[in-house]
């Protein structure tokens, strides 16, 4: 078995990023907020190229919402998150494409966490804002590489990679997990037994947790057998992503292309056929409504 990364988002810094280039708290000369002690975020080089890092601290416990530790994204941290992304697209809008600067999610994550305050005060548009600050930064060029080292599960990952133009995971031998919510969970959902549901999670991609499940329905451009790899692994995608989008075929990246993936790898044939029968059905209605 491989070395475990969970609870180490920091060291992941370390290993990714060039050799104390790590500035934490500050995009440029923007400071951050002092909240949120679980979001770690600063500016960085990636061989030499500067990058932005959000990560998350599964060491640290946030001290004003106690449900917060272990990695949980909370209000906070969300908020704290998405204000970075977008002190990023605000200081490099008038730069050409190909010098928006890249971003990286380093992601060990067991989800969200709210308590009742985050719930009365909206834990949910704290982690909406962040999931569409991520979408916005690729949609004004950034190119964002989400690295999973740990867990990545249920609503943290929504927010924190899934928006990602390319993912990438550790492979399983890291004890890695990637899955929308725990068996329980959709054993309370769906009515079923566990036992049943565990005996799907064994050949299901649905169901599983494993990284190589994730990789065969799409959600993963590629499995890093080796830590030592992240950062070469990272550099590279970035370089696929500027020259997609530089070829204007930024749909290649991102969610609409994981789904791509999923289909050439077998694990994701039904979702074509239902995306053909809605865009057949709007055909059928669109001169009564456009």
């Amino acid at each position: 078995m491989g070395m475990t990364m969970l609870g180490k988002g920091r060291k992941a810094i370390s290993m990714i990023l060039d050799e104390g280039s790590f500035v934490e708290g500050k995009i440029d000369e923007y400071t951050l907020p002092d909240i949120g002690p679980g979001a770690v975020i600063g500016t960085g080089s990636l061989k030499g190229r500067k990058v932005e890092v959000i990560a998350n601290d599964a060491m640290v416990r946030n001290p004003r919402f106690p449900v917060v530790y272990s990695g949980v994204i909370g209000m906070e941290e969300a908020y704290k998150m998405a204000t970075a992304v977008y002190k990023m697209i605000e200081l490099d809008k008038n730069k050409p494409q190909e010098e928006k600067r890249p971003l990286v999610l380093i992601v060990d994550t067991p989800g969200n966490g709210p308590g009742k305050v985050e719930e009365l005060f909206g834990m949910n548009k704290a982690t909406g804002a962040y999931q569409l600050s991520l979408a916005e930064a690729r949609q004004h060029g950034h190119p964002i590489v989400a690295m999973i080292i740990g867990r990545a599960i249920s609503g943290a990952f929504l927010c924190h990679g899934l928006q990602a133009d390319h993912i990438l995971s550790l492979s399983e031998e890291f004890q890695t997990m990637i899955h929308v919510m725990p068996l329980a969970g959709i054993a309370r959902i769906t009515k079923r037994d566990i036992e049943s549901l565990t005996e799907l999670s064994k050949t299901n991609p649905v169901f599983a947790s494993g990284a190589g499940f994730f990789y065969k329905l799409g959600g993963l451009e590629e499995l890093v057998h080796n830590v030592d790899d992240m950062k070469e692994t990272i550099d590279r995608h970035i370089t696929e992503i500027y020259k997609c989008n530089a070829e204007g075929n930024s749909e290649k990246c991102g969610p609409w292309g994981r789904g791509t993936l999923g289909k050439e790898r077998g694990g994701r044939e039904t979702r074509y056929r239902v995306i053909q029968m809605m865009y057949d059905e709007f055909a059928r209605v669109e001169e009564q409504y456009i």
